[in-house]
């Protein structure tokens, strides 16, 4: 009865330390967000962050989409030391106005090339972005990436995420839109921010891409705990089998 008991102690402990494996968070992927909020038919700062995933190789390319359904007359590179920026536009088949002018095109693409080291290992990059006109009748909007590393391979972050689904493998990256605001401009007054945040080559972390690395330390130590606690029970088992 006693083997048993420590036989179901084991097995519960390694069960938990499986479940505390499948809670760390999904990280390390192309996102995107803004730089305060991205208002419905308003204009925003926005940053891609790519971290680089390899160990071997540096990231020297980042190549994003628009969605074509959802046409921005208006988008605005910011200077990143050691990148350098091409915008790429594409004729509508519909002209839209804005500001009672009407646009014939629209930005489809954005493509930042490292013209030195690029994203070396272990580090990550933000690329910022001035976008406007939001939609106004869309909740996101969904981009696709392709992440080019210094060995030729490319990584395709273009799934997008399906409601009520488990993330994707390669989940494309996804703004949020905020309810529209009176204040149409409301992210123009983080351009500063943003050029700062350009400036600094995405070697300092913020405060809370700091926590979340500190939580995600935390998790796998407390992983590290319970797996080491089930190893040393099965031990112990295990010799009192063979006494026995």
């Amino acid at each position: 009865m006693k083997s048993l008991t420590r036989a179901s102690v084991v097995a519960g402990t390694a069960a938990s330390a499986v479940l505390l494996l499948s809670a760390v968070p999904a990280f390390a992927h192309v996102s995107v967000s803004p730089e305060g909020e991205a208002a419905k038919g308003g204009y925003a700062t926005v940053n891609f962050k790519v971290p680089n995933e390899r160990d071997d190789a540096s990231t020297t390319k980042l190549e994003v989409t628009f969605p074509a359904d959802q046409p921005l007359a208006s988008v605005m590179t910011a200077p990143v030391p050691g990148w350098k920026a091409k915008i790429t536009k594409t004729k509508l088949k519909k002209p839209i106005e804005i500001h009672g002018e009407k646009i014939d095109e629209a930005v489809s693409k954005v493509v930042w090339t490292a013209d030195g080291k690029g994203i070396e290992p272990g580090t990550f990059q933000k690329f910022p972005l001035s976008l406007g006109q939001l939609p106004e009748d869309a909740d996101q909007m969904v981009f696709k990436a392709l992440q080019t590393y210094s060995n030729k391979e490319v990584v395709r972050w273009i799934e997008p995420q399906q409601k009520g689904a488990e993330e994707p493998e390669f989940p494309a990256p996804a703004l949020a839109l905020t309810a529209a605001s009176e204040d149409h401009h409301g992210g123009a007054a983080s351009d500063d921010k943003a050029k700062a945040d350009a400036k600094s080559g995405g070697k300092e972390e913020s405060a809370s891409d700091s926590d979340s690395s500190d939580t995600t330390a935390r998790t796998l130590g407390i992983v590290g705990i319970v797996v080491g606690a089930a190893g040393v029970a099965f031990g112990v088992l295990a010799g009192r089998r063979r006494n026995a």
